[in-house]
């Protein structure tokens, strides 16, 4: 989450083997979140974080590491913002591309981005995210909010089956994953993991914590 820490956490981060950074920019009501996301999301806007400050947090970021950076966000900020402002501000201050988890493939088409797809994805709507996306694909692997849980979800195996018959592009895993075991789990079937809520937990504990975590979520990945 973007916060005055944020470049030190995401040196860390680095450090660690992560391949690639999604900074949230927080949002009051962020619907595809759980509690871990949306008590970061609170404590930013509680310290002032808002569009212009989550932006600059990005520009320090990007001069703090190499690392490809993703703002993640919803639709609210960029109509505040302005749709294309916000999308040349952003790519302006770093940004490789952009998440926006309550935007649908087909609303704001111009919008190049990372879409998302979910186990209730048709194959049209699947076909259609792989022929939009920014050069990956976010799979969403349960239908419900981020957060950790005690097993891999069952409908990843299937969903990316499915995907791969209709896609040409990278597959990346997300929502659940949380341990080493489950990244390894996931890494057999996807292209690669999104972790969010147990990256956040240990960033908690400040950058060392983190850079262990990563490194051992990129371990289990080898």
């Amino acid at each position: 989450m973007a916060g005055p820490d944020t470049p030190e956490l995401v040196r860390a981060a680095e450090a660690g083997g992560a391949d690639l950074v999604e900074i949230g920019f927080p949002f009051s009501d962020p619907l595809a979140d759980g509690p871990v996301i949306r008590r970061a999301a609170e404590r930013a806007l509680a310290a002032g974080m808002r569009t212009a400050e989550c932006l600059q947090c990005l520009r320090d970021v990007r001069e703090a590491v190499a690392l490809p950076l993703v703002p993640m966000t919803y639709a609210s900020l960029l109509e505040a913002w302005g749709w294309e402002r916000f999308a040349a501000d952003a790519r302006d201050a770093g940004a490789s591309s952009l998440i926006l988890a309550d935007v649908p493939v087909d609303v704001r088409p111009d919008l190049r981005r990372i879409q998302l797809v979910a186990p209730t994805s048709t194959d049209d709507r699947i076909a259609l995210a792989a022929s939009a996306t920014d050069g990956w694909l976010y799979l969403v692997t349960v239908a419900g909010t981020t957060g950790a849980r005690t097993e891999l979800s069952p409908a990843l195996a299937p969903l990316v089956r499915r995907t791969r018959e209709l896609a040409d592009v990278p597959l990346y895993a997300g929502f659940g994953i949380s341990t080493p075991e489950q990244a390894a789990e996931a890494g057999e079937v996807a292209d690669g993991v999104v972790v969010g809520s147990a990256a956040l937990l240990a960033a908690e504990d400040g950058p060392g914590p983190l850079e262990h975590f990563v490194s051992q979520l990129r371990a289990a990945l080898a």
